[in-house]
């Protein structure tokens, strides 16, 4: 009897080791399946459906939750055993408090996390992408053993998806860098690489968008009697937004230039399409000028630009007089233009508020003062070599200081 006994106890012992070896057997195989998935890119929810049923049949997991971070928001994207309405609570605050593997006491208090025994946070780079809760084991029950390979499986599960996600924004990355870079190559074509230099006057430009596509443009047009238009704008905004606006007003300043023979229906009318297009939710500032040769005179607008600099030998000053900013109202409530004689050689500086926020390394601002300061004693330099000194004046002044926003200077040397 004994013998039969010990035999019995044998055969017992042996079936367990084939049972615990036939669970190894399936848990492998469901480790290669995952390996085998991941490998050719089964989706995300193919994933998470995989690890569900992993869970709930190889492993007889009765209760789980699983959370991933979507949007900078903890969400439970997979769940046994629970009902949804628990899933739906926001639980972001209390994940907070498990940095490694727990075990869950009993007293725990929140109505979602008091039904489960252990925690299994999963850290990238030392950061969490992955938290499961496990619930609901018999006292009997290999514990520890299921729970190691869980933490296996829910790594492999969680790394996976998050290398799919930055692999994602990665690409996402790449094709709004190539955006940027055409809506650059656009914005370059806009704005004139070849400015008028002849007997009777110079331009000359400075342009550094802080960005791929940055916000300021300039322009001039040349008519056959000699009246020569610049012009200088601040677009708000940054990126595609910008460039798109640039590129529209580019093509009404043109237009509506050629159609209109009065300087103050012009800026209206310029004022009247932006403000159509952008509804009043985008503005630029802008200065324009006209010089005309035959008479001598410089007539200009100033829309709420920063104000330009005109000196000459005898004379330094700026020229303000014109309206509010473009495209925030349908109609311009003021518009005052300003008139200018130019009797002397006379170099007007326009430029954006790149350059006067631009500050050194004790905060100091290169502001309208400075600018008035440099320009002294600069009106026997062309416009090309007044520019050089400008940006060598501006290299030394920032010191180790960058560039705060887009930065464009158009200079006009008037020769008389």
């Amino acid at each position: 009897m004994a013998k039969l006994s010990n035999l019995r106890k044998e055969m017992s012992k042996l079936e367990s080791l084939e049972r615990e070896l036939h669970l190894k057997q399936l848990q492998i195989n469901r480790l290669l399946n995952i390996t085998q998935a991941i490998n050719s890119n089964v989706s995300d929810q193919g994933l998470y459906d995989m690890y569900n049923s992993f869970l709930s049949w190889e492993m007889g997991i009765r209760k789980m939750t699983l959370y991933i971070q979507s949007d900078g928001a903890w969400k439970c994207i997979s769940y046994i055993g629970i009902s949804k309405k628990l899933t739906e609570l926001d639980i972001s605050e209390k994940l907070k408090e498990y940095e490694r593997l727990k075990m869950l006491e009993g007293n725990e208090t929140h109505e979602l996390i008091k039904e489960f025994d252990v925690v299994i946070p999963v850290l990238h780079k030392e950061q969490p992408i992955a938290y499961t809760f496990i619930g609901g084991f018999e006292e009997d029950e290999d514990m520890y053993n299921k729970v190691q390979f869980i933490t296996t499986i829910t790594n492999i599960i969680a790394v996976a998806i998050e290398n799919k996600r930055l692999f994602k924004q990665q690409i996402e990355q790449e094709r709004y860098n190539r955006e940027m870079e055409l809506a650059g190559d656009m914005q370059h074509l806009l704005i004139p690489d070849i400015l008028p230099d002849n007997k009777f006057y110079q331009l000359d430009s400075i342009y550094k968008p802080h960005q791929t596509v940055g916000g300021d443009y300039f322009d001039y047009v040349e008519f056959k009697d000699g009246t020569l238009v610049f012009c200088i704008a601040d677009i708000a905004g940054k990126g595609l937004a910008a460039a798109l606006l640039m590129a529209n007003f580019q093509a009404n300043f043109h237009s509506l230039l050629m159609a209109s023979t009065a300087l103050e229906d012009f800026v209206r009318e310029l004022n009247t399409s932006l403000f159509r297009i952008t509804k009043g939710d985008k503005h630029l500032t802008f200065f324009i000028g006209v010089y005309k040769r035959e008479t001598g005179k410089l007539t200009y607008c100033n829309a709420g630009h920063n104000p330009p600099v005109i000196f000459s030998e005898n004379t330094m000053d700026t020229l303000r007089e014109g309206s509010t900013i473009l495209g925030s109202f349908p109609e311009l409530p003021f518009l005052d233009l300003g008139e200018v004689s130019i009797k002397e050689d006379t170099t007007i500086l326009t430029y954006t508020d790149g350059l006067t926020d631009m500050q050194n390394d004790t905060e100091e601002y290169f502001d309208e003062d400075a600018l008035m300061e440099f320009v002294k004693n600069k009106t026997a330099l062309s416009a090309k070599a007044f520019n050089q000194e400008l940006m060598n004046h501006i290299e030394i002044f920032k010191g180790r200081q960058n560039y705060p926003d887009d930065f464009t200077v158009l200079t006009c040397k008037i020769f008389k």
